[in-house]
């Protein structure tokens, strides 16, 4: 599967990159990484990654450069009417502030579960498994913010 990826005859899902940055040891963000960007950096919508899970119900679109040495993460978040992701835990101390800008989702963070509505927003340890669930039959727009801590990058 690298090595489809290295020579471009794959493109890999949302989860298949998590398990690379494991592997790895190396937070998310460093595989996307941009090269010699300093002081003020525009990211224009048309340059932003988009990257979707196998199903393509999920997708998560990068906010901020990928320039290194980042703890915070910022991404938009689009999940499509009754769909589901599941999120495998991160590494410890690794945290997600979650923001509903349009929909609803339930969230399941180990054994709890929480309803959000447009507006509404969550803080969670994100180093449990973790699903973002659709319920309805409209799309939830969301912004995440990711942080890991000094054990986490």
């Amino acid at each position: 599967m690298l090595s489809q990826i290295e020579q471009g005859k794959s493109v890999p899902t949302i989860a298949v990159l998590w398990k690379i940055a494991t592997g790895l040891n190396v937070p998310f963000s460093e595989l996307l990484k941009e090269k010699g960007t300093e002081g003020v950096f525009l990211l224009k919508a048309e340059n932003t990654k988009v990257l979707y899970s196998s199903s393509k119900v999920y997708s998560s679109r990068a906010l901020f450069p990928f320039i290194g040495g980042r703890r915070v993460e910022f991404y938009e978040l689009i999940l499509k009417p009754g769909g589901i992701e599941v999120a495998e835990a991160h590494k410890a101390g690794t945290t997600e502030n979650l923001v509903v800008v349009q929909g609803k989702l339930r969230l399941r963070v180990g054994d709890k579960v929480v309803e959000l509505d447009a507006k509404d927003s969550v803080y969670f340890r994100a180093d449990v498994p973790h699903e973002y669930i659709n319920p309805t039959d409209t799309e939830t727009l969301m912004y995440l913010v990711m942080e890991y801590t000094d054990e986490a990058s």
